[in-house]
């Protein structure tokens, strides 16, 4: 059997890679342990929210299934932090986690260039540092010209609660024993990581009269662009917000030895922004509660999710610890929390493209690179198959950069930085965040989509139109003269907005954060789709800010030009620091820009290094 790509892992990375392939008219294999898994969700049923929201929006922008396939398959939709600025707004969205997958599956099984086969993937078929195939766990091969690994938690995975270890993946799945220790044969370095997950309570053992309502907005919302489709926003299913009690933290602290994670039993290193409540019990001994959400994860069954409740406690415990929380004092659990420990490698061996460093042709994408969460797997795994499809078509590798997505700043921070728990992007790593917005993200991407051959020309044409439209409503914005007289003057009163004294354009008044641009209806027309108004609202009343983040981004993309060779020698380079030269020669930065986000390399070495490297351009 030859493939062109062969991606190994159904998740949500290995459904965007092998889309890519398949949808690139590349012979692609997506290679799986169990099919009913593919876009599994086995912690919190949803999609999105702070960043990740984004995130979301950026795969569709650049062809990505993950935003159509939560618009086929949610229960609620919300989008947050409203009342802040619009750097930091994010679609959120609750799953139907069987759904999700039911609709992800078919979306797979209809492409004719995607082959699905349940397997165990256990060694790597490699000739002269050169990807060749993959040998699956009965000893067969099967020949590719890439690879991509998107493992999940599966490789050596071992679930933990209490002081009790067992050997398996999510959902008592058999893990992967195996290819974490043929990586590490090949030069790769393993870390060992854990994340968690909160128990599920049965719904109708839940007092829901002591919760607070959590509703889905009452406007539409959609991941995807230029959704036609609609749906009843009465008929979205709630969520619940509960908080954890004095006795919760009690039964936490008189029990933490018990803890897998406390009593000693956990060896990997779990998620700093997503810890376990006995974690938060720790850490934050001051707060007097912290709040919890009941999430419904299915309209099929009846479990509730309990969002912020991730422990490794004994069932005994986390009994008591249930029954301690307001509304839930009867409550039947259906399944128990548990934390799963699992190998990845040292994400500082690839390359930003995604490439490992070691193995020409090997991708990885998603947990096995040191991230938590389902968004920034899925958007690995787009970027890992877009490049292996590049590569095999003779193209240079598509990264983006910091100020062009949030996928850049993720990707980059793997390369770059590494990470020693596991990964989880915030809107604060982003230091370009304002460009980087729920709003304009087919604006930034989807020229590279439409490259590449995963946006439609009729998606394209909506893009263009939009650009269009953005460009004239802004132009007569500019062009639109007001005079201060009565009339004018009184109707900007009536919207609680100062009096003209000279003649003033609709685009500088639009500055005054009082003022909407459908304020300005009364003098212009605003006939345009939602997402113009929205655009221009933005520019105009942002501009000054935009402005200046764009010129800093120009400033960093001269370093960016600035190229290292990758066969430079770094101990060749005097008055360097000696930690300097060990982190250059490990991470063997692309650029300048690069290397000045290096931890350990500071001005002075990026200053000998721009020396060296004029001194050797000029010989």
């Amino acid at each position: 059997m030859n493939y062109d790509i062969i991606v190994v892992g159904g998740g949500h990375a290995g459904c965007e890679a092998a889309l890519v392939g398949a949808r690139t008219n590349h012979n692609t294999l997506l290679i799986t342990s169990n099919k009913n898994n593919i876009a599994d969700m086995p912690c919190n049923p949803s999609i999105g929210g702070p960043a990740k929201g984004i995130v979301v929006r950026e795969i569709a922008a650049l062809g990505g299934e993950m935003a159509n396939n939560i618009d086929k398959s949610f229960l609620q939709m919300k989008m947050l932090n409203t009342k802040k600025g619009p750097a930091v707004r994010a679609l959120r969205a609750q799953a139907d986690k069987i759904t999700y997958k039911k609709e992800m599956l078919k979306t797979l099984e209809s492409e004719k260039n995607l082959t699905i086969l349940e397997a165990m993937v256990e060694d790597l078929i490699i000739d002269n540092d050169v990807i060749k195939g993959v040998i699956l766990e009965n000893g067969d091969k099967i020949s590719s010209k890439a690879v991509v690994l998107t493992t999940g938690t599966y490789l050596k995975g071992t679930v933990l609660y209490g002081s009790t270890k067992i050997s398996s993946g999510p959902h008592d799945e058999r893990p992967s024993k195996f290819l974490s220790d043929n990586l590490k044969k090949l030069g790769f370095r393993i870390k060992r990581l854990k994340t968690g997950t909160p128990p599920r309570i049965e719904k109708s053992s839940i007092d829901f009269s002591k919760a607070e309502l959590q509703p889905g907005d009452d406007v539409e919302h959609f991941f995807s662009f230029y959704n036609e489709n609609h749906y009843d926003v009465t008929k979205q299913i709630p969520c619940y917000l509960i908080y954890t009690t004095p006795v919760t933290h009690q039964i936490i602290r008189d029990n933490l030895d018990k803890s897998s994670m406390y009593g000693g039993y956990v060896e990997g290193v779990g998620p700093r922004y997503c810890p376990s409540i006995e974690d938060k019990i720790v850490r934050f001994s001051d707060k007097e509660r912290h709040q919890l959400f009941l999430e419904p994860e299915s309209i099929f069954y009846d479990d509730i999710y309990i969002q912020g409740f991730s422990t490794s406690m004994p069932h005994d415990i986390q009994e008591k610890m249930v029954h301690s929380l307001p509304g839930l004092e009867n409550a039947v659990i259906n399944k128990y929390a548990y934390a799963i420990e699992y190998d990845a490698i040292d994400s500082t061996q690839l390359k930003p493209t995604l490439e490992t460093k070691i193995i020409s042709g090997l991708y990885t994408a998603g947990q096995i690179n040191g991230t938590s969460g389902y968004e920034e797997a899925a958007c690995q795994g787009l970027m890992a198959g877009i490049n292996a499809v590049l590569k095999l078509d003779g193209k240079e590798g598509l990264v983006l950069k910091r100020n062009e997505a949030y996928i850049g700043v993720l990707i980059d921070d793997l390369v770059t930085k590494g990470v020693i728990d596991p990964y989880r992007l915030l809107t604060s790593r982003a230091e370009y965040r304002l460009l980087l917005r729920h709003d304009n993200a087919d604006l930034r991407l989807m020229d590279y989509g439409k490259s590449i051959g995963l946006i439609s020309n009729t998606q394209y044409n909506k893009l263009t139109n939009k650009r269009k439209n953005i460009n004239k409503l802004i132009k007569d914005l500019k062009e639109y003269l007001l005079n201060p007289n009565n009339e004018n003057n009184q109707y900007l009163e009536s919207i609680n907005t100062p009096k003209i004294v000279v003649t003033t354009s609709l685009y500088d008044l639009l500055k005054r954060p009082e003022i909407n641009i459908k304020d300005l209806n009364k003098f212009i027309d605003l006939s345009y789709d939602e997402d113009v108004l929205e655009q221009v609202n933005i520019n105009v009343k942002y501009e000054g800010y935009i402005v200046k983040a764009n010129k800093e981004a120009e400033k960093m993309a001269a370093y960016e030009n600035i190229k290292i060779p990758d066969n430079i020698d770094y101990e060749q380079i005097h008055n360097i620091a000696k930690e300097a030269k060990q982190k250059l020669s490990e991470i063997r930065p692309t650029s300048i820009g690069q290397a000045m986000r290096i931890s350990g390399v500071n001005p002075s070495d990026i200053t000998m290094l721009m020396v060296y490297l004029k001194r050797k351009n000029n010989e």
